[in-house]
């Protein structure tokens, strides 16, 4: 189960910097359009339709995807300052309150952002731009970035319950007594 949920959270930072990428070769492709209609003057002006649209779907795609992967790497902003200064179990105990909680708001956003979704794609909302994209598509997108990172927060909760202590470290790792 650890090596799955390792994988999982691994593969949803590897998509997320698939769409990074994406948006890179599309903005380039798109200067460079720009560029060729400038140099040589064509009397129609060559562009992606869609493309900052297409663009800002990428973006929300590459930043859900990616919560799970940088939690589970100790790359989110942590308060430690107050915490540091606690004995080891308050530490714990406030440790596993806070994924607690934080567990349940990502499964609460989870659960409203699949209803949006699928809302979405019951009414047949579609983007408005040049290309018109069914809106459920982008936004399953956040559904699943939530639900992995929901997935991620319970999964250091029981790790923390478990080892009797802090088990996100700030360094950027996982602590995993091995």
């Amino acid at each position: 189960m650890r090596k799955f949920l390792d994988r999982t959270y691994l593969v949803s930072g590897a998509v997320s910097a698939g769409f990074l990428v994406l948006i890179c070769i599309l903005v380039t492709v798109q200067v460079l359009l720009n560029l060729t209609t400038k140099i040589f003057g064509t009397s129609v002006t060559l562009t992606i339709p869609s493309y900052a649209e297409f663009a800002g779907f990428f973006l929300a795609a590459a930043s859900f995807l990616a919560l799970a992967y940088t939690l589970t790497r100790g790359g989110h902003i942590r308060v430690t300052l107050v915490v540091q200064f606690l004995p080891p179990r308050a530490q714990m105990v406030l440790e596993t309150f806070a994924l607690g909680v934080s567990a349940a708001t990502a499964i609460y956003g989870t659960w409203f952002m699949g209803k949006l979704a699928h809302d979405s794609y019951r009414f047949g909302d579609m983007s408005p731009g040049i290309v018109a994209v069914p809106i459920w598509i982008p936004q399953l997108s956040l559904v699943v970035g939530m639900a992995i990172l929901a997935l991620a927060l319970c999964d250091l909760t029981v790790q923390t319950i478990l080892a009797k202590k802090v088990v996100l470290v700030s360094q950027g790792q996982i602590e995993t007594g091995e």
